[in-house]
C-alpha cells in the first residue's frame, strides 16, 4: 500500500461532488440537446445562429469584430467564420473589413437579420421557460446564475491553455 500526499488526496472528487459534477454535465448536455431540437424542429434558426444575432443586438450598431464574436460565443475562430458564411448566405449577417485595420473584420446584422431574431425570440425564450425556468424554483434559477457566472470567470481565467490551468489550478 502507497502512502498518498495531502495533494493527491486532494486531487479526487469526493462522492458527493463526483455525483454533482456528473449532474452538471448530463444536465447542460440534455438542456443543449432540447433546447437545440426545439430550434431545429420550430424555428428558423440553429440556436447557434439564434446565439449569434443575440450578440450583435445587443451590440453597438449591431456590429462586433469577428474575433470578439468568437470569444463571445466560445466558439474557434474557424466555425465562426463558417457559420457567419452561411448566415451571410441567406442574407441575415454581413462581412465588413473593420475600420482603420487591414487585418479586422466585422460581423454586422442585416434588417433580415433582426427580422429572424424577432420572430424565433418568443419560441426561444418559451423552450428556456419551459425547460429550464419552470424547472427550478426561482432562488435556484438566481443561484443558478450567479454559479455559472463564477464557472464563467474561472473558465476564463484558466484560458484553457496548458499554461492557463497551470497558473489557475496549481
Amino acid at each position: 500500500m502507497t502512502v498518498q500526499t495531502v495533494e493527491q488526496q486532494d486531487l479526487w472528487l469526493t462522492e458527493e461532488q463526483q455525483g454533482s459534477w456528473r449532474h452538471y454535465l448530463e444536465g447542460t448536455a440534455r438542456f443543449v440537446e432540447a433546447l437545440g431540437a426545439v430550434h431545429d424542429r420550430t424555428l428558423d434558426l440553429s440556436l447557434g445562429e439564434y446565439s449569434l444575432l443575440v450578440q450583435l443586438s445587443e451590440a453597438p450598431e449591431l456590429t462586433m469584430r469577428m474575433s470578439t464574436l468568437a470569444d463571445g460565443l466560445v466558439l474557434s475562430r474557424s466555425r465562426l467564420t463558417h457559420t457567419v458564411a452561411r448566415m451571410e448566405s441567406r442574407g441575415l449577417v454581413e462581412r465588413r473589413a473593420a475600420e482603420g485595420d487591414r487585418r479586422g473584420v466585422n460581423c454586422t446584422m442585416t434588417d433580415a437579420g433582426r427580422a429572424a431574431l424577432e420572430v424565433a425570440a418568443p419560441g426561444h425564450v418559451a423552450a428556456v421557460r419551459r425547460i429550464m425556468v419552470d424547472a427550478l424554483e426561482p432562488e435556484e434559477f438566481a443561484t443558478l446564475g450567479r454559479i455559472m457566472a463564477k464557472v464563467a470567470e474561472s473558465s476564463k481565467l484558466s484560458g484553457g491553455t496548458e499554461e492557463g490551468l497551470t497558473a489557475h489550478c496549481d
